[in-house]
């Protein structure tokens, strides 16, 4: 059974950068999709950015394009989040997933079978 633990969460000011990091183990995710949700208070988790098997291909949710990019290691079974001009509206607690979504899935959460514990991204204003 695969483990998704990330990091690089914290306490930024509006319109600064932080760098996510999902690291894998018990088992290769090279031909998995995997991606990033989050969930702020109150609110359903929401899809923020996939990457498919070969890093080739990428989604974004439109709330994030331009400012996020989404890319993987898959010699370290490694995937990652870099987030720039960040907004407080981005304020949220950060998963990362892994699964096999079909094509016309890729944003829905419960397509992803495999889950890290989250970390909390906090951008004050």
């Amino acid at each position: 059974q695969v483990q998704l633990v990330e990091s690089g969460g914290g306490l930024v000011q509006a319109g600064g950068s932080l760098r996510l990091s999902c690291a894998a183990s018990g088992r290769t995710l090279s031909n998995s999709f995997m991606g990033w949700f989050r969930q702020a208070p109150g609110k359903e988790r929401e899809f923020v950015a996939v990457i498919s098997e070969d890093g080739i291909n990428t989604v974004y949710a439109v709330s994030v394009k331009g400012r996020f990019t989404i890319s993987r290691d898959n010699a370290k079974n490694t995937m990652y989040l870099q987030m720039n001009t960040l907004k407080p509206e981005d304020t949220a607690v950060y998963y990362c997933a892994a699964g096999s979504p079909p094509l016309s899935s890729l944003t829905r959460a419960g397509r992803y079978n495999s889950w890290g514990q989250g970390t909390q991204v906090t951008v004050s204003s």
